[in-house]
């Protein structure tokens, strides 16, 4: 009894800790990932915004679709401007101590490649937490960016 018990609070708990966030909307800008908002927030930068859904993703975001369950939206810079900080996912996970190739799940979206890279300015917090029998590293995005 004590094993089903066990079984259950498990499965219930990676159902919880991976819940996808229905609100965040991911963005691609230059092979690195952001969300729509921190792009919303630096209209300045931005020469041009494309979304697409799942189904008519082109070629160079194919690699991304398992974040355009609720669209993705490829973001192109102005000429002449900088870019901002980007991390590949191992980088986090070294500095949380956890192997590089590990998965890491932002806002219930599991990033298996480690080599991604994401956009330093959309973490607003971090934690590790047990997901499927190990250490992950979870982040929860910055949701309104103050300016």
């Amino acid at each position: 009894m004590k094993k089903i018990l066990y079984s259950l609070l498990m499965f219930a708990s990676v159902t919880v800790f991976a819940q996808k966030n229905p609100n965040v909307k991911f963005a691609v800008c230059n092979d690195a990932v952001g969300t729509v908002n921190l792009f919303n927030a630096r209209k300045g930068m931005v020469q041009s915004t494309t979304p697409y859904k799942a189904a008519t993703l082109p070629a160079n975001l194919k690699k991304y679709s398992y974040l355009a369950q609720n669209g993705l939206t490829e973001v192109k810079y102005k000429k002449d401007v900088g870019t901002l900080d980007w991390m590949p996912l191992s980088t986090l996970n070294s500095q949380y101590q956890l192997p590089e190739n590990n998965p890491v799940v932002i806002e219930g979206y599991e990033f298996n490649d480690a080599s991604t890279k994401i956009y330093a300015d959309i973490i607003d917090k971090t934690e590790v937490k047990d997901f499927n029998g190990k250490k992950t590293l979870f982040i929860t995005t910055v949701q309104k960016y103050q300016y």
